[in-house]
């Protein structure tokens, strides 16, 4: 049985594609360079291609070497473990409410008025922030009657 691939070349992605720059030694600097065949030991000369945005990779490589980055992934981990729970468990995933007048949070005020988005996620991060409350204070024990 014949497996069929499709080919997914693009003509952008890759050595070829459009925001590369090619460079390539000259011949005869390769030839009498005392490296050469450290560098390249089956080529003529020496080939590099670079990205277009390869300078902007090494700044966010240096970037993640330092602590504060370290420290930095550390605490979105603690807020993005709080979103994630606002919308699996919480049922949060959308905003049910999106009326933009009542986006000021003045809806909770007026008397029979609806709740806005900004209302809607104040409950649902009150929730969490009583959630974490309760967890900190011990659980009352219970006496049993005999």
């Amino acid at each position: 049985m014949k497996q069929f691939r499709r080919n997914y070349s693009d003509p952008n992605r890759g050595p070829t594609g459009k925001g590369v720059a090619k460079y390539q030694a000259l011949k005869h600097t390769c030839q009498v360079c005392p490296s050469k065949m450290k560098c390249c030991p089956k080529a003529d000369a020496r080939k590099i291609t670079r990205e277009e945005h390869e300078d902007a990779r090494q700044v966010a490589r240096k970037i993640a070497e330092t602590k504060q980055y370290v420290i930095s992934m550390r605490l979105k981990k603690k807020v993005e473990m709080l979103f994630a729970h606002l919308k699996r468990i919480l049922g949060l995933g959308r905003l049910r409410l999106r009326d933009p007048s009542r986006d000021h949070g003045y809806a909770m005020t007026l008397p029979g008025t609806a709740c806005s988005a900004s209302d809607e996620f104040l409950l649902a991060a009150t929730a969490q922030n009583l959630r974490k409350l309760a967890k900190t204070f011990p659980a009352p024990q219970q006496t049993r009657k005999a």
